[in-house]
């Protein structure tokens, strides 16, 4: 089916749950929206199930969202525009920066960047328009009162489209998201409305998120059995597990009552190691292994190690057992610095490219970026830059020292390219005297040195 037919309003649907530019020239779009079966995508987990089963009720999971949303939600949003010559240029600021200053009345840009870390560590996608007092949505929201809103994402589908009306074609591209509250009717919202964050891709779809919780459902599961077996193991005693044999003459009315009183006696964290006393031909042996035995934190260290890997995190930064021993702990610097460069700084630069769809660049040059020069967390790397600097600038004294242009020296070492360089023609007073020019292949004289 081709995208020739012009849109009408689905039995249901009200227009005024649409949001449409000042003008409309994508009623074909539209059509492929309403009619289209399978060209959506929506997360693939169980959005609350990850919320209570794994962030809410296990340590690991919730210490290591927590690690990556403290230093996450440090950074600030600044303008960078690229020169001519594709380099970036000085962080600038500008009045639309305060949509992002204050995304909500009570909100702030750490608060933000908080629900979206925590929005894709658990669905794989953070969704979030713009509204204004008035209720319009999206671009129509440009009247007093613009906020940012956060759309839940199990509430969002991605909406794709194409031109051969299949979309799964080369030309199929995400034509806008469709949000269905809890109670009320649809909103629909063209790509350009909605900032979509989905660092993580997944291979199974074309534009949607995958959470770095999925691969590792196994080792959550086995985490919760680990901590569940240390609670069954002081609820049932704090020791190895008993059994308890009997003459085959006992009387199942004797052995019911045998049983009851061992368990009062003895069941529980607080009744372990009392003195068992048996009587009757009853005959007690031990089975099963310790912890020790067991080996459950090595176990358990494990499982948490590699939790920690899909979360793009050291375990000595999240507090691991296997990230606090002393060798490993003296490498905390290292390990800060892996955090920072391979997790974070790629999470802020994708976060930034996806908020500028909700603000206007104040040139066609500027782009969103984030400005990490203030966060304590990143305070050594601050030492790192200035050490650059430093060498930069004794390169750059002595490049204009043996005669180079001021500004193409900047520029060069700037962009690390001296074929940008150019030379003035003169050279140091150490070579030859000033205003003269000593003539090529000449000797030096005795009275010239």
């Amino acid at each position: 089916m081709r995208l020739s037919q012009k849109f009408t309003t689905p039995p249901g649907r009200d227009r005024k749950n649409w949001t449409e530019p000042p003008f409309w020239q994508l009623d074909h779009l539209r059509r492929t929206w309403e009619t289209s079966s399978n060209g959506r995508e929506r997360i693939e987990n169980d959005f609350p199930g990850y919320v209570q089963h794994a962030y809410k009720t296990n340590g690991v999971i919730f210490s290591c969202i927590l690690v990556r949303q403290l230093v996450f939600a440090e950074a600030r949003f600044a303008w960078r525009e690229i020169s001519d010559g594709g380099r970036p240029g000085d962080l600038f600021g500008s009045p639309e920066l305060g949509l992002l200053a204050k995304p909500w009345p009570t909100g702030t840009t750490g608060e933000l960047l908080a629900r979206m870390e925590s929005d894709v560590s658990l669905a794989g996608n953070f969704y979030a328009t713009t509204v204004d007092k008035a209720g319009r949505v999206g671009r129509a929201a440009t009247g007093p009162g613009r906020r940012i809103v956060r759309m839940s994402p199990d509430r969002v589908t991605i909406v794709i489209g194409s031109e051969s009306g299949d979309p799964d074609a080369l030309d199929a591209q995400v034509i806008g998201f469709d949000y269905q509250p809890r109670d009320g009717e649809p909103v629909a919202l063209l790509a350009d409305e909605v900032s979509h964050y989905s660092p993580i891709p997944d291979p199974q779809a074309r534009w949607r998120g995958m959470s770095w919780l999925s691969p590792v459902l196994e080792e959550i599961a086995a985490d919760k059995a680990a901590t569940l077996h240390k609670r069954r193991f002081f609820e049932n005693g704090a020791v190895p597990s008993l059994v308890v044999t009997f003459d085959k003459d006992v009387q199942p009315e004797r052995f019911e009552r045998f049983r009851a009183a061992m368990d009062a006696r003895h069941r529980g964290a607080l009744n372990a190691y009392k003195t068992l006393f048996l009587g009757g031909g009853a005959d007690a042996k031990t089975i099963g292994t310790d912890f020790q035995q067991l080996d459950l934190k090595g176990v358990q260290g494990h499982g948490e190690t590699r939790i920690a890997a899909a979360a793009g995190v050291p375990p000595v930064i999240v507090g691991l057992s296997e990230g606090l021993a002393a060798a490993t702990y003296s490498n905390y610097a290292q390990a800060r610095r892996r955090f920072a460069d391979g997790t974070i700084r790629p999470l802020w630069r994708m976060a930034a490219a996806s908020l500028q769809t909700l603000i206007l660049p104040p040139s066609e040059l500027a782009s969103l970026w984030y400005d990490d020069r203030d966060i304590p967390f990143l305070r050594e790397d601050r030492r790192d830059v200035a050490e650059i600097q430093a060498r930069q600038a004794s390169t750059i004294r002595q490049l204009v020292d043996a005669g180079y242009e001021a500004s193409t020296v900047v520029a060069s070492v700037a962009a690390e390219d001296f074929s940008l360089l150019r030379h003035t023609g003169l050279f140091s007073v150490q070579l030859q005297r000033p205003n003269t020019t000593q003539p090529q292949g000449a000797p030096f004289e005795q009275e010239d040195l």
